[in-house]
């Protein structure tokens, strides 16, 4: 009996392990699809940076994934250089790599990090006024920061901290940012759904959804009596019932015989 049950559970244990081991490298393939870290700041206080690079896509196009995966508070308008997505704890600055123009760098600033460093002249080419008071603590152009992003940090350089190749153990802290393909917009109306999925016309964000013309036409009938003026131009129903029998404007018919009385034809 006790040799039964160690077969019945060699039995199911194969088959287990296998599963775990095709699970196992599933996982492996998801966290390749995510958008690889490339360079990394800390410091003290909470100020910390990360740069993450999505290969061949444009600003826009990798604004919209990361709104799709996650609704930000703010996002800017769109634009082919920069863009930047508000959430309650970090800010997303989307820019194009000068070095690789069809890629597009997704630098993930702390509040912190954009407070010391930013220069908030810069900022107000793309955030409203609320957003960057709040950042800054509503100094309003007291920033001491020069710094403009990633792709120009050669240029205006952060004031803290600076940029280094990520270890093996910052990898790991740092979580991928998004999956590619993954997630869907959904147009918020509560008219009528777009059939098509997309959140506006061709699918983009940034552009509003037409809505189509019902199509529907109509026919006027005007009245064709010959008793109407020719100058007329009113229109009426159509008077006709399929239980009313036409009448006839022909004189009355007499019949001839010895009472006289005139009957009118029916």
């Amino acid at each position: 009996m006790p040799q039964s049950w160690m077969k019945l559970i060699k039995l199911l244990l194969v088959p287990a392990i296998f599963v775990l081991v095709m699970a196992t490298t599933g996982c492996s393939a998801d966290m390749s699809n995510s958008y690889p870290l490339e360079s990394v700041s800390t410091k003290d206080k909470g100020q910390t940076s990360r740069i993450y690079r999505a290969e061949d896509k444009t600003v826009p196009e990798v604004a919209q994934e990361l709104a799709d995966q996650k609704q930000p508070e703010e996002i800017s308008k769109e634009d082919t250089e920069h863009m930047f997505l508000v959430y309650k704890d970090e800010i997303y600055h989307l820019q194009k790599d000068a070095d690789k123009p069809s890629d597009t760098l997704i630098e993930v600033d702390s509040k912190e990090y954009v407070r010391q460093n930013y220069d908030s002249s810069f900022l107000q080419g793309y955030l409203v006024a609320t957003i960057i008071n709040d950042i800054f603590d509503g100094m309003k152009n007291n920033s001491k920061g020069s710094y403009r992003g990633y792709s120009s940090k050669d240029i205006y350089q952060p004031s803290t901290g600076s940029y280094h190749t990520p270890t093996e153990k910052e990898k790991k802290a740092a979580p991928p940012i998004t999956k590619e393909g993954t997630g869907s917009i959904t147009k918020r109306s509560a008219t009528k759904k777009n059939t098509d999925g997309s959140a506006g016309a061709g699918g983009d964000i940034f552009k509003k959804q037409v809505e189509p013309s019902t199509g529907s036409t109509g026919k006027i009938i005007r009245n064709s009596d010959s008793s109407s003026s020719k100058s007329s131009s009113s229109v009426t129903p159509k008077r006709s019932s399929i239980f009313s029998s036409p009448k006839s404007n022909s004189p009355p018919r007499t019949k001839v015989g010895g009472s006289g009385r005139i009957t009118k034809r029916r």
